[in-house]
């Protein structure tokens, strides 16, 4: 019995420090937006395809024109394993890459991330 009371002690004060620290986010995650931006010049005829989605959430595609963009928010997993990626297409090329990697983008200063041009690969 004593430990069981030492154990939710413990488990108590834990959970105090993480609450009273202003860092509740260990909990509920922390708060992005993505921001997905068409600079490719000269393509006014024909838009950007882009979808993009995790496993438990489907953003949705859009035709992006030329300065087109388009956006959404997110949390964090307690796990830490949030993860979105993204399928854009222009004319007959297609490319998947990653719009938001937790553990890459958890330790990225604010500011933007640029895919610069379309290769195929």
């Amino acid at each position: 019995m004593k430990t069981l009371i030492m154990f939710l002690l413990i488990l108590s004060l834990a959970s105090y420090i993480v609450f009273i620290s202003g860092r509740n986010d260990y909990l509920t995650g922390t708060g992005y937006d993505v921001y997905v931006i068409n600079g490719f010049k000269n393509n006014s005829s024909l838009p950007l395809v882009i979808w993009c989605s995790s496993q438990e959430n489907d953003i949705g595609g859009r035709a992006l024109q030329e300065g087109d963009d388009f956006s959404w928010s997110l949390k964090t997993s307690l796990w830490g394993t949030t993860f979105y990626s993204c399928t854009m297409k222009w004319d007959q090329m297609r490319k998947r890459f990653d719009a938001f990697h937790h553990h890459r983008d958890s330790r990225r200063s604010n500011g933007p991330c640029e895919l610069v041009g379309f290769f195929m690969f």
